[in-house]
């Protein structure tokens, strides 16, 4: 969607990679009703520009699906990347094998002329995962606020998924649409993509991880834009632009021993099979389900302890998860420069935190761009390196 200036490129990343077994499906998409918005007026014309130069495109075979032109775009409640996402998918799952591969793109993604044969090795390396979430990295614009904006707000997903990993959680994954494949097999097995306006990439891979294993990593990454963008209600861009003016209560540093809440939580998930006990996360799922025994359900449905676990991980699931975070953070105190510098005093030595500035006097609005780059590839190294060591979840 309105995306000329991203997409030759794309195209001819596309055209250049290695690996040649592979058609491209495209989903050039807008709101009908912008055809009659003068507001719109541009994003109309660029759609088409797009149309024009994928229907020009010689590099692979191409589908090209329109939901753009004049009477062809979304009506009603059905828009969004979240129906340009199940659009694609539900056509390549109308003609695919169920052993081929979907492997999800953005227009605005950069990778290497060997990523497509590096997913299509790992996917056939574990053919048993439901998903393959792909390791990503955010090259910094020009643009020193977006930069700064886009330093922040992945150093607060890497803390996020790292602590995600500390507590073994079953939904250590970061989910970025664009960074996503999977075999055609499980996304029949899981009944598709369930359309969302924003966060429909968290909300297929936590489908997926409850039907089966995700791999985590893979040798190639890809590289999405940092840029400002409010054609979606939450993630990257909407994130930026709160963020460069300040509010990043959205996306806090949670304090770790929140995090070591869950963690105590789920090493007693065995035991409530016998009985329940109460823990905080006893006490918040009693307040969003209104049950008195949140667990009696899944107990009285299980036919042993580790059905009754699983089921367990299931109902306190990734969202929910974010959800008590949320909760228990507002009774919280501290800055989150000083969360972060609990944790990595807490989880890593000196000789480990070298590659980081001086946490002490560390600052996410004061500090350099350059200060802020260090800290985040400091989290990007250790997440790659727990990633590679780990690689199913």
């Amino acid at each position: 969607m309105d995306e000329p200036e991203w997409l030759p490129g794309l195209l001819r990343l596309i055209g250049n990679q290695s690996y040649r077994n592979f058609s491209l499906v495209v989903c050039v998409n807008q709101p009908d009703n912008w055809w009659i918005d003068p507001v719109h007026a541009t994003s109309c014309e660029n759609n088409a520009e797009c149309l024009s130069m994928l229907n020009k495109f010689s590099g692979c075979e191409v589908d090209v699906i329109d939901r753009s032109s004049r009477g062809a775009g979304w009506t009603g409640k059905r828009h969004g990347v979240g129906w340009a996402r199940k659009t694609i998918m539900d056509h390549i799952s109308g003609k695919a094998t169920p052993s081929d591969i979907i492997l999800s793109l953005d227009a605005d993604t950069v990778f290497s002329e060997n990523y497509f044969a590096t997913v299509a090795e790992t996917i056939s390396a574990y053919p048993m995962a439901t998903a393959l979430t792909i390791p990503y990295y955010h090259h910094l614009p020009d643009n020193q606020d977006a930069a700064r904006a886009i330093l922040r707000y992945e150093i607060y997903m890497r803390y996020y998924v790292l602590n995600l990993w500390r507590i073994r959680s079953p939904y250590a994954f970061t989910a970025l649409g664009s960074a996503m494949a999977l075999p055609v097999w499980s996304f029949r097995k899981v009944g598709g993509m369930t359309p969302k306006l924003s966060g429909e990439d968290f909300y297929f891979l936590q489908k997926l991880r409850k039907a089966g294993n995700l791999v985590c990593w893979n040798s190639e990454k890809v590289f999405p834009a940092a840029r400002f963008s409010s054609r979606v209600f939450f993630g990257t861009g909407p994130a930026m632009i709160r963020g460069s003016q300040g509010d990043w209560s959205s996306y806090p540093i949670y304090p770790s021993g929140l995090f070591d809440e869950i963690g105590d939580s789920y090493s007693q998930f065995p035991g409530i099979y016998l009985k329940t006990v109460e823990t905080p996360v006893t006490k918040f799922l009693q307040e969003q389900t209104g049950e008195t025994d949140p667990y009696a359900m899944l107990r009285k449905n299980s036919r042993d302890v580790q059905q009754f676990v699983r089921a367990c991980h299931e109902k306190f699931d990734g969202l929910r998860i974010l959800q008590y975070l949320k909760k228990r953070h507002q009774e919280e105190i501290g800055s989150d420069e000083d969360r972060l510098f609990e944790w990595l005093e807490t989880f890593y030595p000196a000789d480990a935190r070298c590659r980081m500035p001086d946490v002490r006097n560390f600052s996410f609005s004061e500090s350099s761009i350059e200060e802020l780059d260090q800290a985040r590839n400091f989290l990007s190294l250790e997440e790659d390196r727990i990633r590679k060591q780990n690689p199913l979840l």
